[in-house]
Parts: structure tokens; sequence; C-alpha cells
């Protein structure tokens, strides 16, 4: 296996790799994937990040002893002042369980560092099912999230670092206001974070009660202060209380069709690195 830049023709087979990864590990709807990788990761904006002097991109080439195109996974980094982010880190699914997300990772951080970063932090979509713990082998932590706006609509972004970093994450600015507009249609009474429902009922939601969503995460919503009788859950996407929980604990916004599955340690395939 070899690692190294891409080449303007490959733009096509990238694309290719992002759009077979994301269907198998993001929970993400098939327009939002196609949505995702025309403006982040098409063909035409990677042929783009090729000539950008201030992108890395890298790609691993697989060898004969595996089967199939030669490009198999693909990196992309960038350096925003002291900070090194690996912004996306695919492998094509057909090619997994041969190192190459690990080959991906050591390399592209390595070439982040060479060109002066002097903290690293990797950003993982919320949809990223398999990234996450991914992310986690290596030892990095969650250190916050990011609002990105991507073809119109708004997803969420985790932030890892390395434990014990003092130095404020790149793009800042762009986090916190990610976290004030995490709780749409709500308002403070007492201390407690409430919401109203249709009928004009008033629900507490429990901010440490979270669990992800495609869009962003859902909150566990109560009858009373005391957090003792379950209403249902809260929607941070849109603001509704209008949730429904079906089988394998899986909850859907009716309002603007965020939803979330569970991802148990079984789910993680390690072939994945």
């Amino acid at each position: 296996m070899e690692i190294r830049e891409p080449e303007p023709d490959e733009a096509a087979r990238i694309q290719e790799v992002v759009d077979s990864s994301m269907t198998t590990s993001f929970r993400l709807s098939p327009g939002q994937i196609d949505a995702i990788t025309d403006e982040q990761l098409g063909e035409e904006t990677v042929t783009e990040k090729i000539d950008d002097d201030e992108t890395l991109l890298l790609v691993a080439e697989t060898g004969e002893d595996i089967e199939g195109d030669a490009v198999a996974g693909f990196v992309e980094g960038r350096l925003a002042g002291d900070w090194g982010e690996v912004a996306w880190l695919f492998v094509d699914p057909e090619h997994r369980g041969h190192g190459i997300g690990t080959e991906l990772y050591e390399a592209g951080t390595e070439a982040l560092r060479d060109q002066g970063a002097e903290h690293v932090c990797v950003t993982v979509l919320e949809a990223n099912t398999e990234g996450h713990q991914f992310v986690e082998r290596f030892g990095f932590e969650h250190d916050g999230d990011r609002r990105v706006e991507i073809a119109e609509e708004s997803f969420v972004k985790y932030v890892y670092t390395e434990p014990d970093v003092d130095a404020d994450l790149p793009n800042e600015s762009t986090a916190e206001d990610a976290d004030e507009d995490e709780f749409p249609e709500t308002e403070t009474t007492d201390g407690q974070l409430t919401a109203t429902t249709d009928d004009g009922e008033t629900v507490y939601i429990a901010r440490d009660e979270e669990e992800s969503g495609t869009a962003a995460s859902f909150y566990t919503a109560y009858e009373d202060e005391d957090h003792a009788d379950q209403f249902g859950f809260y929607c941070a996407n849109c603001g509704s209380l209008d949730t429904s929980l079906g089988n394998m604990d899986r909850i859907e916004c009716g309002d603007c069709g965020n939803s979330h599955a569970s991802r148990s340690g079984e789910s993680y395939d390690d072939s994945y690195l």
C-alpha cells in the first residue's frame, strides 16, 4: 500500500470512495449523502482542492493483494493557525480490513505536523456511526461541537482533540455559534431548560441525557421539574417535541425527519482501522 497525493484524474474515483463509505457508515438519507458529496467531496470540488496549497489531500493506493480500483481510501486535512485538522477520512468498504484507515490517519496527521501544526484535531460528522470510535482508538477525546452548513442543511461535527491540550480550537467562534443555537424553541424557567407542547404544557429538557441524531441531538423531555416522569424526546434540530420511539430504540422527529438509531459496540467494525 502506498500513501500519496492524488492526481487530478483520480477525482472521480475519490468521489466513488466517499459515496460508498458514507452509504455504509453514515446514518444519513441518500439525499443528504448526495448533497454532502456534491458540495464537499464531488469530482469538481476534489479537483479544485488538489490544486489548493492550503488543503492536504492524501489517497491510499492498494497493492496487488487487494483486488479492485487502486484508490481505496482518502483523507483531507487543513491548517488553521497552530492547529492541523483532519476533516474527512474515508475507506472504501470493499477494501477495509487492511489497515488503510490507520495508515491514512497517521500519514495525514504527520503531514500536518510537518507543515507546522502544533496541535491536531479531528472532526467527525455526528451521523458517522463508526468514525467516532475510530478516532477514540487513537486516544482523542470529544472536546466540543461545531455546526456546519452543507447544501443549505445544518449538520453537527464532533471535534476531537488530544487530552490536556490547552489551546483554543480552530474556528472556535463557529463552535460557539452552534452551542448558542443548540436548543431552538426553548426558554429557561427557574434555571431549567423548558419547551412548550402544542397543548400549552411545559416540559423540562434534560441537557445531560443526550442521544445523537442525523441532523442534531435528541434530549429526554420530562413532565416535571424533578425529571421523574418522561414525556418523550426533544429534537434540537428544529425544537419539536413531536418525536416517536420505534424498534431498536430508534428516535425520529415527525417535523424535520431528524433520527437516531442506537450505535452499540457490536456495530463497530474493527476492520475500519
